[in-house]
Order: structure tokens, then C-alpha cells, then sequence
């Protein structure tokens, strides 16, 4: 622990969005960051397979509090999906379990890959991929599989809003690469509907690259790399954040006293009954996230006034360690 958080001063707290490279664990990203922002107080939105690249949202010091809520929201994925052969992960790191026939690949035209595509789009039923980090039993179903088990999943409903195919390239390996672009609601599993492709057109599938451009508001093009990473520059205020995730209302000087109080507030904007919404002081603070119905709001979970947020620039002060 640093000497200004033995001496109790304030840790740094905001979102940062960092474009993960291709080899890091969503937990490697997570131990650099704790180190970076010297706070143990560090989460992430969203797990990315080591193989992927892409948008991993950062929480750091209270704003891990946001984290929750950009979990549910939906996803962007830019992938390659590769038609001929099947892998026991359903992505491009498991042993290949079958292979198509050259015939069988000469019968993948494009308006069979569309017809498929459709297939998988809108409210579908999907089996997660048994490598997934699903719990079964009190046991991340992608331990069991590697300790042996034959892990069998139930479907989940998800929805692919959008699955556009952006280009077809078959190779000289004798296979078929697909690359798409895909939106889908939180809990969809990419490489699963790799899997399922290949399986309707009956040749086997499987994801080769991923790269995750968008959770909820927030995009890959506003991501930082983790080389050479300024936290303090990087750092969005919880209120900006907070904001771009739920919408925002903004509190007079006592409806901020009073909502960081637990007191009840009357709502000066239009707000929809009972969704969450960043409550803003009329200094720009995040006093927290509320609830409002038939015009009242409450607190649902509230913000600390005396943690560093990012200024233009970055941090207002120097962030010191909080433990976790």
C-alpha cells in the first residue's frame, strides 16, 4: 500500500476503456490496471477470451459500483468464422474434431451462408459453448471439460440484433472464411454461433478471430492500448460514464444533499419511472445512481464525495491506494 493511502487520502475513480490485446486474460488486463492506477479497487465489464482482442470496460475505485450495469448491456463484434471444420472449444485453440469434404465445401454458396446467417438472427435459442465460464454445479463449466467431463448445456435465449456478412474468402487450406459483423444482447456467445453456422450448413464451424467494438455506449475507437497507458489521462468521471450508460438528471445544490442523504427527491426532469438514471450535482458530481416513480426518486446505490474523479487532463489530484 503507497504512503498516500496509508495516510488516507482519496483513490482515483472513473471508467477506462482499454483495447485488449490478443494473449491477455481479462484478468492479466485487470492486475496491470491495479498496478497503473496503484488501487486494488479494479473490475472489468465482460470477460474477452485470451484470443480475442477488442473493448474491455475498466472500473476503478467506486465506479466498479457502474460495472454491473454495463454488463447487461449489448455487444458489437467484428469475427472470422471458419466453415469446414469442427474444434472441441468452437474457436481456433481446440483440437479439430471433424473436417468437410472438399464436395461439402464446394456446396457452401453465398446465399446458403445467408440463408444460415438468417437463421441465427433475431430471438434464437442458443447452447453456450461448453468452454464457456458458465457454473455448473458451483464449477465454471470450462474446468470440468478440461478435467474430462462431458459438459452439456441448456440453451439460453439471446438476441443477434444484426449479423452482417462483410466478406467470403475460401482458402487454399480447403476451408471457408467468413468474416462478419455482429450485435447481439449481453450473454451471446460468438463462437457458438460459429459452431451453429457451420452445423446448418453441414460442414462444422468455428470462430478464428474476435474483436469485441462496442459495449453498450461505449466504443473501441475511444479505447486506449495498455502500452505506454496514462490512467489519469485515460480516466472518464463516473458522471460522464454514468451518464452515457443510463441518461442522466440533474439535481439542484439540496436535491444533492438530500439524495446523498437516502432522502427522497421530487424530480425536476422528465424521467421514466423505474429505470436507473446518474444523478448529477450542479458541480458535475455523480451523487449516484436513482430510481424515480410517479415523479419521486430514490437513491439506489450512492457515490463518495471524496474520491479523486478525472478533471480536463485527467486526474484533479494525484490518486493514491485503497484496499479492495
Amino acid at each position: 500500500m503507497s504512503d498516500r493511502a496509508s495516510a488516507g487520502a482519496p483513490s482515483p475513480s472513473g471508467i477506462v476503456l482499454v483495447d485488449k490485446p490478443q494473449g491477455w486474460t481479462s484478468h492479466d488486463v485487470v492486475a496491470r490496471m491495479r498496478r497503473l492506477a496503484n488501487t486494488r479497487k479494479v473490475g472489468h465489464a465482460g470477460t474477452l477470451d485470451p484470443m480475442a482482442t477488442g473493448l474491455l470496460v475498466i472500473g476503478i475505485g467506486s465506479s466498479t459500483r457502474l460495472l454491473t450495469y454495463v454488463v447487461g448491456t449489448d455487444k458489437e463484434y467484428l469475427a472470422t468464422m471458419r466453415l469446414g471444420a469442427s474444434t472441441t472449444t468452437d474457436d481456433a485453440e481446440g483440437e479439430i474434431t471433424e473436417r468437410a469434404s472438399s464436395d461439402a465445401l464446394s456446396a457452401v454458396t453465398m446465399d446458403r451462408i445467408g440463408a444460415g446467417v438468417a437463421q441465427l438472427t433475431g430471438r434464437i435459442e442458443q447452447v453456450p459453448s461448453a468452454v464457456s465460464a458458465i457454473k455448473v454445479d458451483g464449477k465454471r463449466a470450462y474446468a470440468r471439460v478440461r478435467g474430462g467431463e462431458d459438459v452439456q448445456l441448456d440453451s439460453r435465449a439471446v438476441t443477434v440484433s444484426a449479423f452482417d456478412v462483410l466478406e467470403i474468402v475460401r482458402s487454399d487450406a480447403g476451408a471457408v472464411d467468413v468474416s462478419v459483423r455482429i450485435e447481439c444482447s449481453s450473454g451471446t456467445y460468438v463462437r457458438a454461433l460459429a459452431r451453429d453456422l457451420g452445423a446448418h450448413l453441414g460442414v462444422g464451424g468455428h470462430l478464428t478471430a474476435l474483436r469485441r467494438t462496442r459495449v453498450g455506449p461505449y466504443r473501441v475507437t475511444d479505447a486506449a492500448a495498455l502500452d505506454g497507458l496514462d490512467v489519469a489521462a485515460r480516466l472518464m468521471s463516473p458522471a460522464a460514464a454514468a451518464s452515457a450508460l443510463l441518461g442522466r438528471v440533474q439535481l439542484t445544490a439540496q436535491q444533492a444533499v438530500d439524495l446523498g442523504h437516502g432522502k427522497l427527491i421530487a424530480a425536476t426532469d422528465d424521467v421514466a419511472d423505474g429505470h436507473p438514471v446518474a444523478a448529477i450535482a450542479p458541480d458535475g458530481r455523480l451523487i449516484g445512481l436513482a430510481e424515480y416513480r410517479n415523479g419521486t426518486g430514490r437513491a439506489i446505490v450512492n457515490f463518495p464525495a471524496d474520491e479523486v474523479v478525472p478533471s480536463a487532463g485527467g486526474y484533479a489530484d494525484e490518486g493514491g491506494g485503497s484496499k479492495h
